[in-house]
């Protein structure tokens, strides 16, 4: 494997080149204009940089430069929001500038397998983020399908989705149950829903 290492650091270099240079070809660059020159000229399988040498801008110009290139950026104090939004501009690995031997080989063969390398901190990150959007997605969703009902429907749809019987909704709006019934006719009527166990079940799935 080519791996182009990027740091201003001489130490935190030559502890990458003696971590990875049994079995690999190892470039060094010690400055971003290096760094912007050798990528499209050499297009290394993978590009391990040092945080202080990039921003999320220079990482989205180095993939679209060589697009096949993985990059893998290393930080000395990895944050989750940080993780997260340099994954939006296309590096497939975070660590901490200091990771292990050990656990350095393993990120390698997750990144030259087509994975991605991400502490547990931006995992967890990742997975709260895609809950609340999921979440937000359903409530406008259901926005979107409850917008024929009138108000008094839109009360009485949900108290169904809640679980609740006839009488119970009649008592709790204050109205008779013949016209709880009413309701659900005409909302049967306006919904993808013939009963109320499909109602229950559309509202409640969004």
């Amino acid at each position: 494997m080519m791996i182009l290492q990027a740091s201003a650091s001489g130490t935190v270099l030559t502890r990458w080149q003696g971590l990875l240079a049994e079995g690999n070809r190892i470039v060094q660059v010690r400055t971003l204009e290096e760094l912007r020159r050798t990528v499209p000229s050499a297009r290394p399988d993978l590009v391990m940089m040092h945080r202080d040498l990039v921003d999320q801008a220079e990482c989205a110009t180095l993939r679209s430069a060589s697009p096949a290139t993985r990059l893998f950026l290393l930080s000395d104090r990895p944050e989750p929001d940080e993780g997260l939004a340099f994954l939006k501009v296309g590096i497939v690995g975070y660590a901490n500038t200091y990771i292990s031997a050990e656990r350095l080989k393993e990120a390698l063969n997750v990144m030259d397998g087509g994975g991605v390398w991400l502490g547990q901190q931006v995992i967890q990150q990742l997975i709260l983020e895609a809950a609340q959007n999921a979440a937000a997605g359903r409530e406008s969703r259901l926005e979107e399908l409850l917008a024929p009902l009138s108000p008094m429907e839109r009360k009485v749809a949900e108290l169904i989705a809640g679980g609740r019987t006839n009488l119970e909704i009649a008592a709790e709006l204050g109205i008779v149950e013949r016209t709880v019934k009413a309701h659900l006719t005409s909302i049967y009527g306006k919904l993808p829903a013939g009963n109320r166990l499909s109602l229950a079940l559309l509202i409640n799935r969004g």
